[in-house]
């Protein structure tokens, strides 16, 4: 559970964080990077207010681990400056929360939206932050990307592009068609909205309910609690609906699913696929056209809205959106620990035991047929220092001891071929440096 507070110029904005287990080791500066990628001021494309968004850790955590007592997190504001919207205050911003708030509490922060401003997401993203490295201990891994700005769609899913280009899309020969249709719109003082998706990678089946906590409807209802978003679809979502049964049914075989229409989500419960989720974002409200509205008399008045806004809110949304993802599978997947290991039912932790090493030997004989392919020399070369390079930071990500590492791929790189007459041996890249015997729990007990 997590309750966010402060205003968008008030003094800070922070989070409380409930339900985390005690002994979970924290790296901050990774909550810190995430914090950083939603930070505006970060390129031309978003809003130019300059805010450090410094990370401050109030309580819950001790010696670099979580206590079990609430966790506090606190973000400053230094940019703020309220009096932008002074001669503005008892008027109504068309899109914006500013009359329904009025009506509903007889008053409202005018300073840029107070608490309905989307500066109270950092809070979100800090939660999320932390919920990510939860799950990344269980091998789960999320990545969000903008699929669409305007009428510019992206076509490809290239990962390592999503952070090197200021738009956060992941189909290199679509970023500058999206960068340009936010720059135009940023020049005419207009604003353009997009979708935002994001995958989740090891995400185990059985995470969910079958009815009132069904995960996708926490998926969806996470996700439209951001400011901007409009929509969410899961899997295939909407198109479903001009498809048949015949065609979008995710037929299964001895191997898996045979397609992921459903978006990893069947009943409420993951199935073990890859989850898909999308949210329409809505163009930015704060537009700097003249627009009809009233104040709070209910008198006609033209409004033109200044101060420092995003012509496109989705580059900013896509760590949002990462985050409350990451809150919702954290959720479920700390509900289904209370299951699995529950006394009594001995049968929960076997058949994840045998969902793991069966996702284990999948992976196995992938990486197999990987490592088996004819490389040139150089090529092999690079490759091996690349996957080495790799091996290294997932298992500092992991908490792995460097022995521990050394002996557990030497195992996998050494492993024999079950068919010995199909062709070269299995491993592809050189064992890393030997060490001690894998034994225990490798993390030291964390």
């Amino acid at each position: 559970r997590i309750t966010t507070f402060g205003e968008s110029h008030g003094v800070a904005l922070g989070v409380v964080i409930d339900g985390v287990r005690p002994g979970i080791k924290v790296e901050l500066d990774q909550i810190q990077e995430a914090l950083d990628r939603r930070r505006p001021g970060t390129s031309r494309l978003t809003s130019p207010r300059k805010e450090g968004d410094r990370l401050e850790v109030l309580s819950g955590l001790f010696e670099g681990k979580t206590t079990g007592a609430p966790i506090a997190f606190l973000v400053r504001n230094k940019d703020a400056r309220p009096g932008h919207y002074e001669e503005i205050k008892d008027v109504f911003r068309p899109g914006h929360a500013d009359f329904t708030w009025w009506r509903k509490f007889g008053i409202r922060d005018w300073r840029g939206g107070g608490r309905t401003s989307g500066r109270e997401t950092v809070a979100r993203v800090a939660a999320g932050a932390l919920a990510q490295q939860i799950l990344a201990r269980v091998g789960v891994r999320i990545t969000g990307h903008v699929i669409s700005v305007g009428e510019v769609d992206a076509t490809r899913f290239v990962p390592e592009f999503i952070d090197q280009n200021d738009v956060r899309c992941a189909d290199p020969d679509r970023a500058q068609a999206m960068w340009d249709t936010i720059e135009a719109a940023r020049k005419d003082g207009d604003s353009v909205g997009g979708v935002v998706e994001v995958r989740v990678e090891g995400a185990p089946a059985g995470w969910g309910d079958p009815v009132f906590m069904k995960v996708d409807a926490m998926l969806a209802s996470a996700l439209m609690s951001i400011g901007a978003v409009k929509g969410v679809e899961i899997g295939d979502g909407f198109g479903l609906t001009r498809s048949r049964g015949s065609q979008t049914n995710d037929a299964m075989s001895t191997d898996g699913f045979l397609s992921n229409h459903m978006g990893g989500v069947l009943g409420g419960i993951t199935n073990g696929q890859e989850i898909v989720v999308r949210a329409a974002v809505k163009p930015t409200s704060s537009i700097r056209h003249e627009q009809s509205t009233i104040d709070q008399d209910g008198n006609p008045r033209t409004i033109v809205v200044r101060g420092r806004h995003d012509p496109c809110i989705c580059i900013r949304v896509v760590p949002v959106a990462e985050a409350m993802v990451a809150l919702v599978l954290c959720d479920a997947y700390l509900r289904q620990l209370a299951i699995t290991e529950g006394p009594g039912e001995p049968s929960h932790r076997a058949a994840e035991l045998a969902h793991c090493d069966f996702q284990i030997l999948r992976w196995i004989d992938r990486r197999r047929g990987l490592a088996t392919a004819a490389v040139p020399g150089e090529i092999a070369r690079e490759l091996d220092e690349e996957v080495r390079a790799s091996r290294q930071r997932l298992g500092t990500e992991a908490g792995f001891p460097d022995a521990y590492l050394a002996e557990l791929f030497r195992v996998v790189d050494e492993a024999p071929d079950p068919d010995p007459g199909g062709g070269t041996p299995a491993s592809g890249v050189a064992p890393m440096e030997e060490g001690s015997a894998m034994g225990g729990d490798p993390r030291g007990g964390e």
